[in-house]
């Protein structure tokens, strides 16, 4: 290799050393030939695999070209996509130079918006990106000045707007005025870095999402079948096909049909089959997620006690070997909300069997730690792996852990903090869970044959509020159409 290759590898390096400590990086470096898009002539790209720790793995890409130096990096994401997508609000104060440093993860699938400019950048620019709020600003304002003196000569009237914006743009990344900057990734690999973490930040909401159709094939995965008419849409004749609608609060019904949680297949049979073992297993024809093929799903009702019906499905493909297991609820839309305190006393209490739905909230009041709805997606745990899923979870969100660029002072919340979840399942002092769900979707087990005569277990129910409502689509639900079709058989 040559000098200039060889200074490349080093870079490549010490990116990886940044965002890698103590024997945590299982990484390897590869080089290939590849064009480069500036004068057409052949380079070399360098891939390293590395991993940040307590967030995910990660392949950094260095390109240089020795005929007109022409450089970049890039970082792409070598981990699963997630099972919901992120979005991501920080506001960000005028005058506050330090929320401007913080780290900042894009994937090649995420979007930035700036409301407050109407400025978006799409998923396609600064693909695979590891910055700051700063960065992503000051890369976006020197991309678009980049063509301006082309724009001077065909388009005067358009290069002058774009002065005027580029002015505003890098008047925000300096913190001359305040703005909200917003991250939005389907494939929820991307993260804005909180430094108040494990506590919540005022300055930063962060919510999780379903996919809509859209982003699902924008992700690669494979839409659902077409429906009638679709045909005549792809081969263009569109004379006779007409608008699809959706019936009014049809969202809300497909809201309470979503997963309650997501596991491994058999660890599902294993925890459900304690209570009773499924009388029928049925089968149905199926798609496989992941490479498109016909497959089988297997599903089956059973009844939890004190808790309510439920249908376990699962899916496993001889193709691809890929394997999925849902919990699905049963019945109609609980009336009121669920609230499930648990006193953890013993040991014993560690093994109780926790259902955790994917809009259920969970804090431990001892800790001050509260996770709002979303942040751990649907569960099926015991109460012992609930507190390991946390924190998992919260090093994986929050990223750069135990990275470089952390302070001492961060660094030894962030330990201490990993010490008091430790102290909760090594039984140490007793504890409180508290899991709220206002669809009535989340459980956990009771120590005695009869709830009641369990007295570390209590259950709460209460009424929604109006927000609540109209966030499960509750609010617009109408059935009436269902209602029809129910009290007039004869006509279907």
């Amino acid at each position: 290799m040559d000098g200039g290759g060889g200074e490349t590898i080093v870079e490549v390096g010490k990116a990886a050393e940044t965002v890698s400590e103590e024997g945590e990086t299982s990484s390897f470096l590869y080089a290939t030939e590849s064009l480069c898009m500036r004068c057409g002539e052949n380079g070399t790209t360098r891939f390293l695999a590395t991993r940040i720790p307590h967030f995910r793995e990660v392949i950094l890409m260095a390109f240089e070209c020795p005929h007109c130096n022409e450089r970049n990096n890039e970082v792409q994401f070598a981990g699963a996509i997630q099972p919901r997508g992120c979005l991501y609000s920080l506001k960000v104060p005028s005058g506050d130079v330090q929320i401007l440093n913080r780290q900042v993860v894009k994937s090649d699938s995420a979007s930035i918006k700036i409301p407050d400019l109407e400025f978006e950048i799409p998923p396609e620019a600064q693909r695979g990106t590891l910055s700051t709020v700063e960065g992503v600003l000051l890369r976006a304002s020197e991309e678009l000045e980049a063509l301006q003196e082309e724009r001077k000569k065909v388009a005067p009237d358009t290069a002058e707007a774009i002065y005027a914006f580029l002015k505003k743009l890098r008047s925000f990344a300096a913190g001359d005025a305040s703005f909200t900057f917003v991250l939005n990734d389907p494939a929820g690999n991307s993260f804005i870095e909180n430094p108040y973490a494990p506590s919540p930040d005022p300055s930063l909401s962060i919510s999780f999402y379903e996919r809509s159709r859209e982003q699902q094939a924008s992700l690669g995965f494979l839409s659902e079948p077409f429906q009638a008419g679709d045909s005549e849409i792809n081969s263009g004749d569109t004379s006779s096909v007409s608008p699809q609608r959706e019936a009014h609060g049809s969202i809300g019904a497909v809201g309470n049909r979503r997963t309650i949680a997501q596991a491994d297949s058999e660890e599902v049979a294993a925890a459900l089959c304690r209570y009773t073992a499924p009388e029928e297993v049925l089968t149905m024809p199926s798609t496989c997620g992941a490479c498109g093929v016909s497959c089988v799903t297997r599903f089956f009702a059973t009844k939890i006690p004190y808790f309510r019906e439920v249908i376990v499905m699962a899916t496993t493909c001889d193709q691809c070997g890929y394997r999925s297991s849902e919990l699905k609820p049963g019945g109609e839309i609980p009336a009121k909300g669920r609230r499930i305190i648990l006193h953890v006393q013993n040991f014993a209490d560690l093994s109780r069997d926790v259902i955790k739905s994917d809009n259920a909230s969970v804090s431990v009041p001892e800790l001050e730690l509260d996770l709002t709805s979303g942040t751990l997606g649907g569960l099926v745990t015991t109460v012992e792996g609930l507190i390991t899923k946390i924190s998992e979870n919260l090093q994986r969100i929050h990223g750069f852990t135990f990275g470089d660029s952390l302070d001492d002072g961060r660094r030894k919340k962030w330990l201490d903090f990993k010490e008091r979840l430790a102290k909760l399942l090594n039984m140490e002092q007793p504890w409180t869970l508290i899991i709220d769900d206002a669809l009535s979707s989340s459980f956990v087990s009771p120590a005695t044959d009869a709830i009641e005569d369990d007295h570390q277990l209590i259950m709460e129910e209460y009424e929604r509020t109006w927000e609540q409502n109209e966030e499960l689509g509750l609010n617009d639900m109408d059935t009436s159409s269902a209602d029809a079709a129910y009290s007039n058989p004869a006509e279907n």
